[in-house]
């Protein structure tokens, strides 16, 4: 085969995934046949060209194959990704939406600093419409309106599902979602936190809120199926672990807790 025009060349318009296998080997044949089921799911976005290395071992040699099966992505004439060995569907499927370039993400990485900067949301709410195959758009839209509008947040999570890979997210912005619908009970004393906690929390005070969840989760860390715990451990993984106030108040919660 031609190499140089059919995967190099060729990768200057659109992503090159290259199986490198050979007839001898079990593993390639499974391997061959998912990722040609995954190219005919793609739709164009990216192509698949499969490489014997008995009939090419120059090529072979070139990008250091030393076992097979060997999967190589290309874009723009270099190597971007790869992986080795028959791994399964759902990890190979993880791998081509993490690693296949899109410029969309890109798109859509701009939008949501530009949400979380500017609260800039009608242009981010357009780009979901027309790309909800993009989750990470419509899970930051859930994030914005979780303290705003609670119930516009949870019908955004309907629609997203069950995402294994976001799953950690999802159940973070539900925890949040269950925190600001909260309805009043005997418990008085903590029901109060939590109730000045949602309103620092609408508001965007964050600093407020953690210290208000925190003096909830003193009183009764399992108050309403351990809410108060809950919802702190939400709001530091929305934040990030790396952010400020997830820094300032983490350790004071883990004292908390015992």
């Amino acid at each position: 085969m031609d190499f140089q025009k059919e995967v190099i060349e060729k990768s200057f318009d659109k992503p090159v995934v290259v199986d490198f296998w050979a007839p001898w080997c079990g593993p390639c044949q499974f391997l061959g046949s998912v990722l040609e089921e995954l190219e005919r799911e793609a739709n164009g976005k990216w192509e698949l060209v499969k490489l014997n290395v008995d009939e090419n071992q120059d090529v072979s040699v070139k990008y250091g194959i030393r076992g097979i099966p060997d999967v190589r992505l290309f874009h723009k004439g270099d190597i971007i990704s790869g992986f080795t060995g028959a791994i399964p569907k759902n990890q190979i499927l993880n791998w081509l939406e993490e690693n296949i370039p899109d410029e969309r993400k890109e798109q859509l990485q701009k939008l949501i600093e530009n949400l979380k900067t500017n609260n800039q949301v009608a242009e981010l709410e357009k780009f979901v419409d027309k790309n909800p195959d993009l989750v990470e758009g419509q899970l930051a839209l859930a994030e914005h309106y979780t303290f705003s509008e609670p119930k516009k947040a949870s019908l955004i999570l309907d629609k997203v599902g069950m995402q294994p890979k976001y799953l950690d997210q999802i159940e973070s912005i539900r925890a949040l979602i269950k925190l600001m619908n909260c309805e009043k009970d005997s418990n008085e004393k903590i029901y109060e936190k939590l109730a000045s906690a949602r309103t620092k929390l609408k508001s965007s005070d964050f600093d407020s809120a953690l210290d208000l969840l925190i003096e909830a989760v003193m009183i009764d860390k399992n108050y309403c199926d351990e809410l108060p715990r809950l919802s702190t451990i939400a709001l530091f993984k929305v934040l990030g672990e790396k952010h400020d106030l997830t820094q300032k108040y983490r350790r004071r919660f883990n004292m908390a807790l015992y």
